[in-house]
Formats: structure tokens, sequence, C-alpha cells
């Protein structure tokens, strides 16, 4: 089967600065495809190279043809900036940009899909929240019912509730067939929708695998993360050769913050009474497994910061 979404080394250049280095992908029909990277890695680009919308070296091709070339309406786009007309309502909204193709989806339809009913649905766009707004902006790009929805920072602004039901409406678009290429800063809403991720570093794509196995490959070991009032306490238990006869761990401490590599559930009790036996008194203990933040940082030597809501939002299920 033709893939939805392809690329083959795929070059672009501003000036000086080169945007993308021969990057190479392909998504399948009714995929979710999930895209990160720090700022400036050149994922804004890719979208735009992947949509037509911008002339690059290399080939792409989108449900198997030149993106020009495709029929607008089996396409769906959410810019990561994108300021409709002000002064229409969200009802308005979509009325207009649903008379842009020949069938369209009912705007109350679409509205209430992404939270947006009642009252809200009457109100001037430049009344509305901002997670509102960003909902009406999601809305826009459905209201086609394209068969390749590009999402670029789809959740930016949304509350944690919002965010948790706009994904499994993107999750049930998959599921019936819509292919979806996003690009996020939160990890969690990746890590949950995507079936694969590309880690985009500098213009190159520095790997591309199923979460679960890009974890395996390079998130690291599980670990004790110890937090204590008293730095001093955790003295001489990261470094190299010092005394630690009765702490038998491989550990780092910075301000205050242990971190005990390679710690099963089972050897928790042990990491507690070791630290107990030298007077360490902590005011949290967090156990961690790898995640795919963790397999960003060794890609990318960066952290990727988001909120506990966004991990706790991300245990609740996955594709």
């Amino acid at each position: 089967m033709t893939a939805a979404l392809a690329a083959d080394g795929v070059r672009k250049s501003y000036a000086d600065v080169t945007a993308l280095d021969g990057v190479s992908i392909d998504v399948e029909r009714g995929a979710v495809f999930g895209l990160v990277g720090p700022n400036g890695a050149g994922k804004t680009t890719l979208v735009r190279a992947l949509t037509g919308t911008t002339a690059v070296d290399g080939s792409v091709s989108v449900l198997g043809s030149d993106p020009a070339d495709v029929e607008k309406s089996k396409i769906g786009l959410l810019p990561q900036s994108f300021s409709p007309a002000a002064r229409l309502t969200p009802r308005e909204l979509l009325a207009q940009y649903g008379g842009l193709y020949d069938e369209a989806r009912d705007p109350d339809d679409v509205l209430a899909a992404v939270g947006i009913d009642g009252a809200a649905a009457e109100q001037w766009y430049e009344t509305l929240s901002g997670g509102q707004k960003r909902r009406v902006c999601v809305a826009i790009a459905l209201v086609n019912d394209p068969e390749v929805l590009f999402l670029d920072e789809p959740t930016t602004g949304i509350d944690p509730a919002g965010r948790r039901a706009l994904w499994s409406l993107l999750e049930d678009l998959a599921d019936g067939g819509t292919t979806v290429f996003l690009t996020s800063h939160s990890m969690a809403e990746v890590e949950r929708l995507a079936d694969r991720v590309g880690f985009l570093n500098e213009g190159r794509l520095v790997a591309v695998g199923r979460p679960t196995e890009l974890i395996g490959e390079h998130g690291g070991r599980s670990r004790l993360v110890v937090e204590t009032d008293d730095a001093r306490s955790l003295a001489g238990l990261g470094d190299v050769g010092a005394d630690t006869a009765d702490f038998p761990f491989e550990a780092s401490a910075t301000d205050g913050v242990l971190s005990v590599e390679g710690v099963g559930p089972r050897e928790i009790d042990e990491v507690v009474n070791a630290l107990e036996s030298r007077g360490v008194e902590f005011e949290s203990l967090t156990w961690k497994q790898p995640d795919l933040e963790d397999v960003y940082l060794e890609l990318t030597g960066e952290s990727f910061g988001e909120s506990d809501d966004d991990v706790a939002s991300a245990r609740g299920g996955g594709r």
C-alpha cells in the first residue's frame, strides 16, 4: 500500500541556515506520526514541505502524489500560528471555511467534537479564551473531513481536561482512517497518540520508531529520584572514588536531588534503608521509568519540560 506521506532526502536551506538536511520518512494511512525536536530543529519547515507550501530539494508525496496535485479537500492543516477573523463567531467561522469545499461537515457537529458549543459557539472569536480559540482552530482544520491532517502544536493553551478530550478525538479520527502528522512540545501528547515518533535535531532526523522501541534503545534505566532540603547530607554520594561502602548504588547528586540509577521496585527499600543509615532526611521519593522525555534528552542534549498534568494525562491511555 502506498504511504499516506513520504519524504526522501528532503533538504531546505535559508541563506546560510540548513533547516532540513536529508530527511526521509514515511507514514502509513491511518497512522499517527509524532515529530519532536528543539525550537529551530526544522519541524515547521518539514510540515511546509509535506503540504507543498515551500519548495525543497528531494522528493515529497501525499497520498501518492505531489502535494501540489492533491485535492485540497483531502488535507487539513493547523499551523502553529493561525488567526481567523476576530469578529466572527465560531459557528460563522466554520461555515466560512466549510464553504471553501464542495462537501464539508456540519459546523455544529465539528464544534461540539472539539468542545465548543452553547454560548461559546455564539461569541466573537476575539472574546474567547486562549484554549477556546485553539479548539476553534482545530475545528477549522477538521471541517473538510480530511484524509490527512497536519497539526502543528494543536493543544497549546488548552487546559488538561480539554487536552485529553482532543486526544481522544484524534485517536478516534485515526481509528477511522485519518492519517495524522503531529508536532508537539508536549512529550506526553506524543507518547500517548503517536504510533511512530521522529526526533528532529538541527535539520536531521536522528531517530525514528515506535515509542516503546525508542525508549528501550535510548531511554536508559529506571531510577529513583530523592529530594532533600539538606544538600549536604548527600555529600559524596555522587563522587567517583568516594567512600560509599554503606551506599552501594550508582548515583549522582546535584542541588539536593539524588538520582539513583538502575533501581527497580524491589530495590527501593534497600535505597531507603541505606539513606537512613547515612542520616539523610528526604522530602520525597519518586521512582521513574524511562520515557520519551529521556529519549529526547539523550538524542538532543536538552530537557523537554512538561507539566504534571501532561504526565498524568499520558498515563491514562495510549495507542
